[in-house]
């Protein structure tokens, strides 16, 4: 891959994940900052409601952004992406708390989480249908999953910035003024993304289809008119990796903390250990893809989810720094099977036309109500049945969810894309 396509391409998305993950590693301080309430539990319900409004943004941003993408080019609408999320990252780093302005802190708060939304929901579908296009025919897994290992790399340094910071920091300083500190280092990264993203090349697959006078006026009508089935597929499909990895390595910090009585930077630093496993072997599943196909890779994460998430969640609960890490590490091999191979199969359902809206529409579709809301589920249901385990029977559904819509799945890793 050209040094040109890969280095943008990636450090651009991590960028991105890294700004819109760090409210969901700080919630807790967060929550008792801006939402101030009688209980603990209280608190986190809402800052995890925000956390999920957030994600309510995506499929406009996907059908705005898409809408451009598809129109006028892959490259400068994923340029306008990396702007629309650094912005309001800094600015969250800047507001003030509940204690200086009362409830306006919380509104704002929120705003910012929509405009965060609004750009990760137009920007990591596109990165995936941009740096697919530019893959070998025989290599689109591997090449999809250097999307996912680029997300995954911008939510470690985030975790990373978190667990550091407890760290180095005294708790009290941490708690009123030291979680503002990676915020503010948004604006500074988002510029550097956006002039590496400036000087990317754009999409063979876009061009050739300009030169053709294939585009579309209105790409959201058409793909919704061509291609529902496989965006149905596609949202089925996507329901487990969503939800399974919002709730095993946003949220999981913040349940630890809560209930088992972790302390956070112990916490962060079992989550910032299992991303690094997640980093090491997704580009082996999306290699793996490639020599097998999609359907397999993505039963063998689907199946395992099914099997190991009621153990892996009775394990976390010794609170012990050995048994977090090991199940998260579990966790995050499974989440490699289930997500690595993702990018390829969405872009290979979508014709080229309508590709960035198509795949873009059911993948933060799936998002906003599966990822996002998966800490407001699992903070729900914990506290209605007053059973920790619950998240684990919540993993279980969606791997019967995934597992159905396989059935619907056209095996597709020697297709040519149209």
């Amino acid at each position: 891959m050209d040094k040109k396509l890969l280095i943008p391409g990636i450090f651009g998305n991590l960028l991105e994940w890294y700004d819109f993950a760090l409210y969901g590693y700080f919630a807790p301080i967060i929550g008792h900052l801006f939402f101030p309430m009688h209980s603990k539990f209280s608190s986190l319900l809402v800052t995890f409601g925000v956390f999920a409004i957030g994600f309510f943004m995506r499929p406009l941003g996907a059908i705005l952004f898409g809408h451009y993408g598809d129109r006028l080019g892959r490259k400068k609408t994923l340029a306008a992406g990396i702007i629309l999320m650094a912005l309001p990252t800094t600015l969250i780093g800047l507001l003030p708390t509940y204690e200086q302005i009362g409830f306006m802190s919380g509104v704002l708060l929120t705003l910012c989480r929509l405009l965060q939304g609004l750009a990760i929901g137009g920007e990591f579908g596109g990165s995936i249908t941009y740096i697919i296009e530019h893959a070998p025919p025989k290599q689109r897994g591997l090449y999809g999953s250097w999307v996912m290992f680029s997300a995954f790399a911008g939510l470690l340094v985030g975790s990373a910035t978190g667990a550091l910071m407890g760290l180095w920091m005294p708790q009290s300083v941490l708690q009123t003024w030291g979680w503002r500190l990676p915020f503010i280092a948004g604006f500074l990264l988002g510029f550097i993304g956006l002039y590496l993203r400036l000087y990317m090349p754009e999409s063979p697959f876009f061009l050739e289809a300009k030169a053709e006078r294939r585009l579309v006026k209105t790409p959201l009508l058409t793909a919704i008119k061509t291609c529902w089935r496989n965006m149905l597929i596609a949202l089925g499909l996507d329901f487990l990796p969503a939800m399974g990895f919002y709730l095993l390595f946003v949220y999981l910090s913040s349940y630890m903390v809560t209930y088992l009585k972790v302390p956070l930077e112990k916490a962060l630093t079992c989550n910032t250990l299992s991303m690094i496993v997640i980093i090491i072997f997704i580009p082996f599943t999306g290699w793996l893809s490639d020599k097998i196909g999609r359907k397999p890779v993505l039963m063998i994460g689907a199946i395992s989810y099914l099997i190991f998430s009621y153990p892996l969640f009775i394990l976390l609960q010794q609170a012990d720094f050995n048994a977090i890490w090991l199940a998260q590490s579990c966790f995050a091999l499974i989440v490699c099977f289930a997500y690595g191979t993702i990018p390829a199969t969405f872009v290979e359902l979508m014709p080229t036309a309508v590709r960035y809206t198509a795949m873009s529409l059911p993948y933060n579709l799936a998002n906003a109500l599966f990822g996002g809301t998966a800490p407001l589920v699992a903070t729900y249901l914990i506290g209605k049945t007053n059973n920790l385990l619950a998240p684990g029977f919540y993993l279980m559904l969606g791997a019967i969810i995934m597992l159905i819509s396989l059935g619907f799945l056209k095996e597709s890793y020697k297709k040519t894309l149209d």
